[in-house]
Parts: structure tokens; C-alpha cells; sequence
């Protein structure tokens, strides 16, 4: 019953051959019965200009600075206050384990 079923080796196929037989002969109809004439080609459409470079004015600097800035101090701060929270956790996790094994140990002396 558990032992695996191998075919003989004369039915077993050869790694040449394949169980999957080729399609072959198989005609797609067309999509639509109507007639078209193939529709003449068309001249490339013109190449847009490039871009001009960026222009960087006093006044975008400053924002742009400013900007940076502002990100900078906002996810430091919420990556500070994630690390606060993992240290709080950790601290409250660690009095909670003391005190349990306190209350154990006693359990034991009585």
C-alpha cells in the first residue's frame, strides 16, 4: 500500500520524449469578415523639445532647505518616539517578569 508504484521501465518515458503531443495543423479564422485595405503609413510625429534644466532661484533654495529640514525633524522624531515605545514595552515586560517570578518563588517557600 505505501510503496511507490514506478512503471516498468519499457513504458516509462525517455527524457527525448515528451508526453505532450505537438498541435499541429490548427487555423485561426479571422477576426472580422469584412475587407480592409491596408492603411497607408504615416510621416513620424516631430520630436518635442527637451526640457530646459532646472533653474534654482535664491528664494527655491530656501524652500527647498527648509523643506528638508522639516522632513528630517519630523521622521526623527517619530523614529525617536518608535525606539521610546520599544524601550517602555521592553522596561514593563521585564518588571512584569520579576514580579511573577516573586510571587513564584514564594508560592514555593510556603
Amino acid at each position: 500500500m505505501f510503496t511507490p508504484k514506478i512503471p516498468p521501465p519499457d513504458t516509462a518515458p525517455t527524457p527525448a520524449t515528451s508526453l505532450v503531443q505537438p498541435l499541429t495543423g490548427i487555423t485561426h479564422p479571422p477576426a472580422c469578415t469584412c475587407h480592409h485595405t491596408p492603411a497607408a503609413p504615416t510621416a513620424p510625429a516631430p520630436a518635442t523639445p527637451a526640457r530646459p534644466a532646472v533653474q534654482l532661484t535664491s528664494g527655491s533654495l530656501i524652500v527647498a532647505a527648509a523643506g528638508g529640514t522639516a522632513m528630517v525633524l519630523i521622521i526623527g522624531t517619530v523614529l525617536v518616539s518608535m525606539l521610546l515605545a520599544t524601550a517602555i514595552t521592553a522596561a514593563s515586560v521585564a518588571i512584569c517578569a520579576v514580579v511573577l517570578r516573586s510571587l513564584l518563588n514564594n508560592q514555593k517557600g510556603n
